[in-house]
Formats: structure tokens, C-alpha cells, sequence
């Protein structure tokens, strides 16, 4: 009886030794806490995907949709030691979020860890550390001038300056891969209409001469960003648009764009007056709509 209850014995306490070695010989894991305000909302078809780089190479810590200030995620405590950069990208919907995963080129933020903490900023989708940005943009409608019609032109919005043939004057950071700029006028109580998306100043946007422009498709604009709203009015717009007395927006705008809104970062904004080109108007710069945070281990 003493030599069965000594086999039992014994039994049990090499079965808990082969535990406990099992617990120390697997991975271990550690929280990561991000601490990120100003996000939004991605739509259906993106999510946020956050990265550490470990010797160089990017490790996911998972996608997410909450746009909640404060989250915590669970990630291999080795890798989270030796980490020297956090990133976080915008990816499609349906990423695995796996370490095996490879982040996209629009990365959002993006923070060097200094001890156990990384301040995050939007770095990575140009330097607004060094630039101041600014620029000005004037009312007139050259793409309806071929045509006979020259009374029209506070329904043309371009960013520039006004000439034979018109200069640009936007001053900004160029963008990283992954990101493009794009102008808005802001109809109160419809929403706002873009002017295109462009990452040059001196030549027309990429929505110049398309179908889908308003000023229809023959392209007739200077050689800077800009539109003419005369064609194609979406539901709930009315055209000619009298673009007079409205707000103006440059956008930054992840590529491809998640959504036909605009998207969160806005560094330029103004407001057109009562007069048309030659008088222009300023487009002044704000940071108060980039997204801001830490990430602490």
C-alpha cells in the first residue's frame, strides 16, 4: 500500500514538473497599450493594423476597427523587448493580422520607442516638421470659356495663383507612397465636393478630362489642381454651384481611399470670398485634425 501511494505520489509531482516546464519553454506574452486620439472610422472595407519593428523587420500586433482612444493588445513579450519603432497602416479588410503579414504603404503613425514609450505622429505620410504649409486659390472657370460662356466664374475653384497661364501656390510636404492630396468646397447642408486628387501643384489633378469630372470631360483647366462644377451634379447638389462664401479644404487622403468622404488629416482650409480671379484667397494650416497618441510597453 506504501508502495502504491509513493508511485502516485511521484507520479503527480513529475506530471506538475512537466507543466511548469512546459509554461516556461512557451512563448510568453505582454500587453501593449496604444494610446492614440483622433482616429475615425474606416468604413467596411479597412482596418487599422498596428506593427512593431524587431531587428528591422515589421511583426503585426493586430488590426482593429475601434477608433476608442485607449486600447490594449496582447503580443509576444520578447519581440515587445526588443522593438525600436511602432507603426500603425491602414490595410484592406480580411488582413490576418499574423506576424507573417506584410504592411501596406499607407502607414498612418509612426513613433521610435524611447525606453518603454513611442510618442506617435504622422511622420510617415510627409514632414510637416519643416514645412509651415499654406497657399491660396481663386474663383474662375476656364473649361467652360471654349464655349463662349465667360460669366461663370464663381463656379471654378483652383489652387494657384492666377495668370496666362496660372501658377501653383500650394506649399506642402511631398506625401509618402500611400497618400495623396485632395481639394474639397463644402456645400452646408449637401456635404462636400471634391476638385480632385493630386500629389503635384503644378500641373492638373488626376480628375482633370475624366467622365467623372464636373466640369465634364473635355480638359480645358490650367496646369493646376482644381475643378469647375458645371456637369455630373451628384444627388442633393445643384450646378452651376456658386462656390462663393464657401469653406475650402485640402485633404490628405489614404491611396486607395476608404471612402468619397474626406478623410481625417486636413491641413489647409479657407474661405472664398465675393470675388472672382484676379483676387485670391488664403488656405491657412492646422495640425488640430492629426491624430496624436503614444504606444507604452
Amino acid at each position: 500500500m506504501k508502495k502504491r501511494f509513493f508511485l502516485l505520489v511521484t507520479t503527480l509531482m513529475a506530471f506538475a514538473i512537466s507543466c511548469n516546464n512546459d509554461d516556461n519553454n512557451g512563448p510568453s506574452t505582454a500587453p501593449l497599450s496604444v494610446a492614440i486620439n483622433g482616429l475615425e472610422d474606416l468604413g467596411a472595407n479597412f482596418v487599422y493594423e498596428g506593427w512593431l519593428i524587431v531587428n528591422g523587420a515589421p511583426v503585426s500586433t493586430g488590426t482593429f476597427t475601434s477608433t476608442a482612444a485607449n486600447q490594449t493588445f496582447t503580443v509576444d513579450a520578447a519581440q515587445l523587448n526588443a522593438a525600436t519603432r511602432f507603426v500603425l497602416t491602414i490595410e484592406p479588410a480580411g488582413e490576418t493580422g499574423t506576424a507573417a503579414a506584410t504592411p501596406s504603404a499607407t502607414k498612418l503613425l509612426v513613433g521610435d520607442f524611447s525606453g518603454n514609450t513611442a510618442t506617435v505622429s504622422i511622420a510617415t505620410v510627409g514632414d510637416f516638421s519643416t514645412t509651415t504649409p499654406s497657399g491660396t486659390f481663386f474663383l474662375r472657370s476656364p473649361t467652360d470659356e471654349a464655349t463662349g460662356n465667360n460669366g461663370n466664374d464663381e463656379s471654378g475653384i483652383w489652387f494657384g495663383t492666377p495668370g496666362m497661364p496660372p501658377s501653383p501656390s500650394l506649399v506642402l510636404p511631398t506625401l509618402q507612397d500611400g497618400w495623396k492630396y485632395e481639394g474639397w468646397v463644402v456645400v452646408s447642408g449637401s456635404g462636400p465636393l471634391s476638385t480632385g486628387t493630386f500629389t503635384v501643384f503644378d500641373t492638373a489633378d488626376e480628375n482633370a478630362g475624366s467622365a467623372m469630372s464636373f466640369s465634364g470631360t473635355e480638359n480645358n483647366g490650367p496646369p493646376i489642381p482644381g475643378e469647375d462644377f458645371f456637369n455630373n451634379a451628384p444627388t442633393g447638389f445643384t450646378f452651376p454651384l456658386d462656390i462663393r462664401g464657401r469653406t475650402v479644404v485640402i485633404s490628405i487622403e489614404p491611396d486607395p481611399d476608404n471612402s468619397p468622404m474626406p478623410f481625417l488629416l486636413k491641413p489647409l482650409t479657407g474661405m472664398a470670398g465675393q470675388d472672382t480671379a484676379p483676387t485670391t484667397y488664403d488656405l491657412t494650416f492646422s495640425n488640430a485634425s492629426f491624430p496624436t497618441g503614444t504606444v507604452s510597453r
